[in-house]
């Protein structure tokens, strides 16, 4: 029965890192230092959404190399078709999010090309973007690795040259911290593990917190008055797929529009000086990921 209590004990913990995680959950709690808040709760909603799904994976795998039990031929073969069902599950959402970015990426390219330029003089910037000549308002870093940047026509009519250079500012942050990458990950993890607890909650909360990053980012060198006017005006839905998108309107709940706002204006928040690596892998966050790993550290022992 070794390799049921393996899978069983996987989905025990997995579950009770959910329901852990959101006893401690903070998102809709005042805080009194905004700038450890936000890099608290990304920490703390990134290892809550990934551990437990990467912790079922790799007990399907370790079940799938390990193979049929001899001794146990029932527990063998039930274990085995489960954990073979899992992750052909996974292989199968990967494989559809490929093709959507595939599919994604090739519509792009069949939009123009054109140089944005905002600003005069020492303020002056140019952005190569492709333009869709729609009149949504809209802007987001589309594809995978490399992103691109994408605008829509109505945005660039709707907003005017410094309101403009924030969302662009916005979008470069999505870039440098190739969030349309990682998203791309993460989203298969939540389609492949939406019956687990609170789901949905850590993605949307994950949405949220990549848009605070980007914020973040774009306020080294924008106002941050004029890029919460910005987010104010530009409240258009995303129109390309989620997965492989990252929109300066974000997809996330518009309940929590205010936490981006707070996050942009709260005057102890110390947003231009705060360091690129305000969001980076903690080593705690390492020991995690290599708690996830460990039934893998029972292959070895079954032969």
């Amino acid at each position: 029965m070794m390799h049921l209590h393996l899978l069983g004990t996987a989905a025990a913990v997995s579950i009770a890192i959910r329901l852990v995680a959101q006893l401690t959950d903070r998102s809709n709690q005042p805080v009194a230092q905004p700038s450890l808040s936000w890099q608290r709760r990304w920490h703390q909603a990134l290892i809550a959404f990934v551990v437990p799904p990467l912790l079922l994976l790799t007990s399907a795998v370790a079940v799938i190399t390990m193979g049929y039990s001899t001794t146990h031929p029932w527990d063998g073969q039930l274990s085995y078709a489960i954990s073979f069902a899992f992750v052909l599950a996974a292989i199968a959402v990967w494989t559809y999010l490929s093709w959507i970015a595939f599919r994604t990426r090739r519509e792009m390219q069949q939009h123009p090309q054109a140089l944005i330029q905002t600003g005069q003089g020492a303020s002056q910037r140019q952005v190569m973007s492709r333009i869709l000549e729609v009149s949504a308002v809209f802007s987001a870093q589309v594809g995978l690795w490399p992103s691109e940047l994408v605008v829509s026509q109505g945005l660039l009519t709707y907003l005017d040259d410094e309101h403009l250079a924030a969302v662009l500012a916005h979008e470069a942050g999505h870039g440098h911290y190739r969030d349309t990458f990682w998203f791309f990950w993460l989203g298969g993890l939540r389609r492949l593990t939406k019956w687990l607890p609170y789901s949905e909650s850590l993605w949307q909360e994950l949405l949220l917190l990549r848009e605070i990053r980007a914020d973040r980012w774009a306020a080294r060198s924008v106002d941050t008055l004029v890029l919460a006017e910005s987010l104010m005006s530009v409240m258009t839905a995303p129109i390309v797929a989620e997965s492989v998108c990252a929109a300066f309107s974000c997809a996330a709940p518009r309940s929590r529009l205010a936490q981006r706002i707070d996050a942009l204006l709260c005057e102890d928040a110390p947003l231009v000086s705060e360091s690129a690596g305000a969001f980076r892998i903690l080593p705690w966050q390492w020991m995690a990921i290599a708690f996830a790993l460990t039934p893998l550290l029972t292959i070895p022992f079954h032969y």
